[in-house]
């Protein structure tokens, strides 16, 4: 018998870090989703923030042009991507998101700050920054780095245009692709209150089975059956809100 679907939300994206900026909310909701910069060798080129920048609706600071970018995960609708796929070299996350299976939910946020008139933005966008989830895949197939390196030529197809499958050398713990159901979203979803990006909302609280406490928005979510059924009707109202 077939179990209901769960999920995971991990962090993703540029931030102060990584190159140093964050990518933009505006005060619709709309957003952009920038990628960190690839650090490792790759077998091939990749793109640069300078490529980038043409496709986003905020100008990437020219002191980053030069960088390739670590386009992970791939989104189908996102400029130089080509799949749903993503990739991870951490084995503390490796563990859990191998155990994903098919239907199961995998979750991206980001932390983006905020473009334009704080005033004039919806109530749920933080004034500052804040945590959103960005996107989703429903996963097709999630395979460790040692179960992708046994697979045949014609399974490996499927996360050939992966980011880490890109590096040289392969470098990842664990690979997930998503099914045509995945997608980018069009408008952020919050996972801060508005009143700071530290401030967890009640998504974090109440349906994931993290405390709120501390940098909630650097760690895995995880949601439960129950809960991620509540957080698909949320996520879907959030976007015709």
């Amino acid at each position: 018998m077939s179990r209901e679907p769960r999920a995971i939300a991990i962090n993703v994206g540029a931030n102060t870090n990584l190159p140093g900026v964050r990518g933009p909310i505006f005060p619709d909701g709309r957003f952009e989703y920038v990628p960190i910069p690839e650090r490792e060798p790759t077998t091939e080129e990749v793109p640069t923030y300078a490529d980038l920048d043409p496709y986003l609706a905020f100008d990437v600071p020219e002191r980053y042009f030069d960088l390739p970018v670590h386009l992970d995960p791939s989104f189908s609708e996102y400029p130089f991507c080509e799949t749903y796929t993503y990739g991870d070299e951490h084995g503390v996350k490796a563990g859990p998101l191998s155990r994903l299976e098919p239907g199961d939910l995998l979750l991206f946020y980001a932390t983006l700050s905020l473009h334009g008139d704080p005033a004039n933005a919806a109530a749920w966008v933080v004034p500052d920054w804040g945590a959103y989830l960005v996107g989703e895949f429903r996963v097709e197939r999630a395979v460790t780095g040692e179960e992708y390196e046994a697979l045949s030529s014609g399974e490996r197809e499927r996360f050939s245009t992966n980011a880490h499958v890109r590096r040289d050398p392969f470098d990842a713990k664990v690979l997930v692709a998503g099914d045509d159901r995945s997608t980018l979203y069009d408008r952020a979803v919050p996972l801060s209150a508005p009143e700071g990006g530290t401030t967890p909302n009640d998504l974090v609280t109440d349906l994931s089975n993290d405390s709120g406490r501390g940098p909630w928005w650097r760690r895995r979510l995880w949601f439960d059956a129950d809960a991620t059924t509540q957080l698909r009707t949320r996520i879907v109202a959030h976007g015709t809100d």
